[in-house]
């Protein structure tokens, strides 16, 4: 028997295709079936893709392509491969990258969910400011526990640029429960300018932004980003040119 169709008809549970083919002993026959379902699985794996790319939500498409990884400085747990191989990610860990504006933290978090979507896993990404809001919005319209759920549902979540903005209470303490739903169930990368000591500044809860820090770096990596911002040297690049 042809391995190849074999396995291709036990991918796509058609248990009894192969033995049929094979049966007429009829090496064209085969070919072509093969490549029938070969094209089959193709499609679906594109469609797979193109719906995880959508639900993910990214602002915009960035990928490892060209992406310099000479001002990270990587945990001794971890390295450029660790992070692009996703084993962390399998196996239910944290990314946190920490530096200042402009210095790629964010063009790594999208090409990372990018990659996970590929490799057939579910991302989300959010701006922590837009994600508070929803959360807001939904506690106010009693669809919160319904949009917790929803959350628990992606294998990554990404949320981006935490200590742009500070919060009210309210916001604080619905960032920190879903970041403890996520808590061994679901991998984090979490995007910040601020070191986790200035974190309080934002969060304005000492006790809460301790339990928040707790569960984020519990099974984590963390990256820190050095270097000036990348904006500003290639708007900088443009003005003398």
């Amino acid at each position: 028997m042809n391995p190849t169709l074999i396995e291709l008809c036990r991918q796509l549970k058609l248990p009894y295709v192969a033995e049929t083919v094979m049966q007429k002993a009829n090496p064209e026959l085969t070919e072509t079936i093969t490549e029938i379902l070969m094209a089959e699985i193709y499609g679906r794996q594109r469609m797979k893709l193109s719906r995880l790319m959508s639900k993910a939500s990214f602002p915009q498409i960035k990928t490892f392509e060209n992406y310099c990884f000479e001002n990270i400085t990587f945990p001794t747990s971890s390295s450029k491969e660790t992070v692009r191989g996703l084993k962390w990610l399998e196996d239910k860990e944290n990314l946190l990258m920490l530096g200042a504006v402009g210095t790629g933290k964010t063009h790594l978090a999208i090409a990372i969910g990018v990659e996970a979507c590929r490799r057939e896993y579910s991302a989300k990404f959010f701006r922590v400011a837009d994600l508070i809001a929803i959360l807001q919005q939904k506690h106010t319209e009693g669809l919160l526990v319904k949009f917790r759920r929803e959350l628990l549902k992606f294998d990554l979540l990404i949320l981006d640029e935490l200590g742009y903005v500070p919060f009210h209470q309210t916001g604080s303490e619905l960032l920190f429960n879903v970041i403890a739903n996520c808590y061994e169930r679901q991998s984090v990368i979490v995007t910040s300018n601020l070191d986790f000591g200035q974190w309080n500044t934002i969060f304005g809860d000492t006790k809460l932004t301790a339990a928040m820090v707790d569960r984020l770096i519990h099974h984590a990596h963390i990256l820190t980003f050095a270097g000036e911002s990348y904006r500003l040297r290639n708007a900088l690049g443009n003005l003398k040119s």
